[in-house]
C-alpha cells in the first residue's frame, strides 16, 4: 500500500518551480524537512526522464505542461506533489515514533519489490503501457527521492498491516472473508432492455401489471437481445464486466427490472438501460479469488486512507512554503491547496495567466 493510498505514482503528480528560490523554506512535517533544492531535483528528474515521466503521469491528474520563464510545471502540480510529500513524511514519522518501526535491509528490499509491483500494475492497466520498466523509472529518481519512496512504502506496509480494520491479503484470510460474503461473488445471469425515454412510464406500468422480463424486452427494448427476451449472458467474478453487473443488480430481485434505469447513449441518442438479474449461482473461491482480492484491496485502501487523515489531523505539525501551496482542511481531510493567485481585477488577466503556469517573472 503506497503511503496509505492506492499507488505510489499517484504521489508523483508533478510540481513546479513556481515562485521557488534557493532560500525557500521547503516542507516541514514534525521536524523533517524537504529542502526546496531537493524538491527542484525531483521535478527535474520527472521532466527530463521519459520513463519516469510516463510512470508519473499515466495516473496523475495534475498537469505536467511546461510552465513559463523558469518554471517547469504548473502550480496545481506543485500542490499535488507537496501534498503527497507531506503524507509520506507524516506516516514515516508516525510509524517510527508510535509504532516503533525501524526497517532493516530485508524489509526495505520487500518494500522496493512492492513499489515496483505497484508501478508495473499501474502501467499494465493502461491502454498504452509505458515503454520502460518500473525498475528503470525507479533508477531515474534522484537518490534521495528513491530512498524516500522506498522508506515510505515500507512504513505504509507496516502501518496497514497493524490496522485492525484491514484484512491481510493472504489466501487464508481471503477464504475466510469469502465464506461470509459468498453472495457477493455469485455468477449473475442478466437480461436487459434499452428503452426510449418517452416509453419509461409505459414500461414501468407494464411491469407493475405483471408483464415478464422477457415480454418487456420484446415489446420495449431497442437492443438486438430483445428478440431473445433480453437475454444478455452470465457474468462471473473473472469477467471484466462483473463489477458493473454486480453493482447494477445488487438491490434488484430475480426476474425483475429495476424501476430506476441507467441513462446511456445508444445509437447516438439518449436511452434508458434496465438490467434484470435472472439467475444467481454460487461461484467457487478459486474462480472468485481475483474479485475477492480486488474488494479487499479497496476496503483496505479505504481504511488506510481514514487512518492517514487521522495522522495528518491529530499527529502532525506541518509547515508549507507558500510557493508550494497552502495547507488547509478540504472536503476529504487535510491537504495542500495550490498557491492562491491575486484577483485579476488587481493585477490583470495576463498576469493571472502567467501565474497559473508558474512564470518566474511573478515571484
Amino acid at each position: 500500500m503506497r503511503r496509505l493510498v492506492a499507488l505510489l505514482v499517484i504521489a508523483l503528480l508533478g510540481a513546479t518551480l513556481y515562485g521557488l528560490s534557493n532560500n525557500a523554506s521547503g516542507i516541514s512535517v514534525n521536524g523533517s524537512t524537504v529542502a526546496s533544492s531537493t524538491f527542484r531535483s525531483e521535478l527535474s528528474a520527472i521532466s527530463s526522464n521519459a520513463t519516469l515521466d510516463c510512470y508519473v503521469t499515466l495516473l496523475g491528474s495534475a498537469s505536467f505542461a511546461p510552465g513559463a520563464g523558469g518554471a517547469s510545471m504548473g502550480a496545481s502540480g506543485a500542490a499535488a506533489w507537496a501534498n503527497l510529500r507531506v503524507e509520506g513524511l507524516a506516516i514515516d514519522h508516525y510509524a517510527t515514533t508510535t509504532l516503533k518501526f525501524h526497517p532493516d535491509a530485508a524489509v526495505l528490499a520487500k518494500a522496493r519489490s512492492s513499489l515496483l509491483g505497484e508501478l508495473s500494475a499501474a502501467s499494465a492497466s493502461q491502454s498504452t503501457p509505458c515503454t520502460g520498466t518500473s525498475a528503470q523509472a525507479l533508477a531515474e529518481m534522484p537518490a534521495e527521492m528513491r530512498t524516500f519512496e522506498i522508506a515510505s512504502q515500507a512504513a505504509s506496509l507496516d502501518l496497514v498491516a497493524k490496522l485492525d480494520t484491514t484484512v491481510p491479503l493472504t489466501v487464508a484470510s481471503m477464504k475466510k472473508y469469502y465464506s461470509t460474503h459468498t453472495a457477493n461473488y455469485d455468477t449473475i445471469c442478466v437480461s436487459v432492455a434499452v428503452v426510449d425515454p418517452t416509453q419509461i412510464t409505459n414500461f414501468n406500468e407494464a411491469q407493475s401489471e405483471g408483464m415478464s422480463v422477457a415480454e418487456l424486452a420484446k415489446k420495449f427494448s431497442a437492443d438486438p437481445s430483445a428478440s431473445k427476451g433480453g437475454v444478455y449472458g452470465c457474468f462471473g467474478p473473472t469477467s471484466s464486466s462483473f463489477s458493473g453487473v454486480r453493482t447494477a443488480t445488487a438491490s434488484t430481485p430475480l426476474n425483475t427490472f429495476p424501476t430506476t434505469p441507467e441513462q446511456i447513449t445508444y445509437d447516438n441518442a439518449e436511452a434508458d438501460l434496465f438490467v434484470a438479474p435472472t439467475k444467481r449461482t454460487p461461484t467457487p473461491f478459486a474462480q472468485a479469488e481475483s474479485a475477492v482480492l480486488s474488494d479487499l484491496e479497496t476496503a483496505n485502501a479505504t481504511a488506510a486512507n481514514t487512518e492517514k487523515e487521522r495522522i495528518l489531523y491529530y499527529y502532525s505539525v506541518i509547515a508549507i512554503d507558500p510557493s508550494f501551496g497552502r495547507w488547509g482542511l478540504g472536503s476529504s481531510g487535510p491537504e495542500v491547496f495550490a498557491p492562491a493567485a491575486p484577483s485579476s481585477s488587481d493585477v490583470g488577466s495576463t498576469t493571472i495567466s502567467n501565474l497559473g503556469v508558474g512564470a518566474s517573472t511573478y515571484k
